[in-house]
């Protein structure tokens, strides 16, 4: 594992190889996400890279261009195959210097997914922001639908409030899935400013302005989280105790995704984009904080 440490312009930033995540960053003194040991892993990081797509796929298998494709569950906790394997696997370094490091990560396929690919990240501070950029590129024999995202620990205070505009949104179904389109519950109606309810939440929107903004009241923070024009759909998650009893809600995550949960088993892909052999998509996320 190495661990990189990027600073200038107000901001501290730590990129572990491990998982290709960051486990801190900081601006003024302020964390701008969760601050985790260096040793932490993607679990417990303050964002790890969501690749070669984000989220779950129903049953673990999908039906492409007439060929059927199956997946194993990478984790012991969870039954279906999830987020991939970048945030799991070791990331080598290609550049680095004070102000920027770019990761690779190459995956050659394995029973457990009919992926092969090669993942870059590139992590960056500047006086417009931070900036994290992630490509992926097809590296197998045959098309497949890929997708890209990131899967950031905002901090959750008492006051914190979010605002995320968004087209539409979905239930949560059984295994963590995603159920159906419906009415967004007023709770979670970010269209307009407002706190995190105290509650389970595990809800894709569909269809993203590409534009949010948290605020923390206590300590006089605000951030704006810009993505590109990829990068349409999110996912929304506060945790709970029956889910992970070491939680205290003080972090919640607000995931960039350039496609919807399940999206292989949707008839438009969901956001996916089909890669043929060599070709690749790239997008990025960028964190502006200013003082409130």
């Amino acid at each position: 594992m190495t661990l990189i440490s990027l600073a200038g312009d107000g901001f501290e930033a730590r990129v572990s190889t491990e998982g290709g995540i960051l486990t801190r960053l900081r601006w003024s003194g302020v964390p701008l996400l969760r601050d985790t040991p260096d040793d932490a892993d993607a679990l417990h990081a303050a964002c790890y890279p969501l690749v070669p797509f984000g989220n779950r796929v129903r049953g673990n298998r999908f039906s492409f261009k007439g060929a059927e494709y199956r997946f194993e569950a990478n984790t012991a906790w969870d039954p279906h195959y999830l987020h991939g394997e970048g945030w799991l696997g070791a990331w080598t370094v290609e550049n680095a210097d004070a102000k920027s490091a770019e990761l690779v990560f190459r995956h050659a396929g394995s029973n457990g997914t009919p992926y092969r690919y090669e993942a870059r990240q590139t992590f960056a501070v500047s006086d417009d922001g931070f900036e994290m950029q992630l490509a992926v590129t097809n590296r197998g024999e045959q098309p497949l639908p890929f997708g890209i995202g990131f899967h950031p620990h905002f901090p959750l205070t008492q006051e914190t409030t979010l605002l995320a505009e968004a087209e539409r949104f979905w239930t949560e179904a059984e295994g963590w899935l995603p159920g159906e389109r419906a009415q967004t519950p007023e709770d979670l109606d970010f269209r307009t400013k407002r706190r995190l309810p105290e509650r389970w939440v595990n809800n894709g929107f569909e269809n993203w302005s590409g534009h949010a903004e948290i605020e923390w009241p206590e300590r006089g923070t605000g951030l704006v989280i810009e993505a590109g024009p990829r990068l349409r759909h999110a996912f929304l998650f506060v945790s709970d105790t029956d889910f992970d009893p070491s939680y205290r809600r003080d972090y919640f995550c607000f995931e960039p995704m350039s496609h919807l949960a399940d999206g292989h088993n949707m008839d438009d892909l969901g956001g996916l984009t089909v890669l043929a052999p060599g070709e690749t998509i790239a997008d990025f996320m960028r964190l502006r904080p200013s003082h409130l």
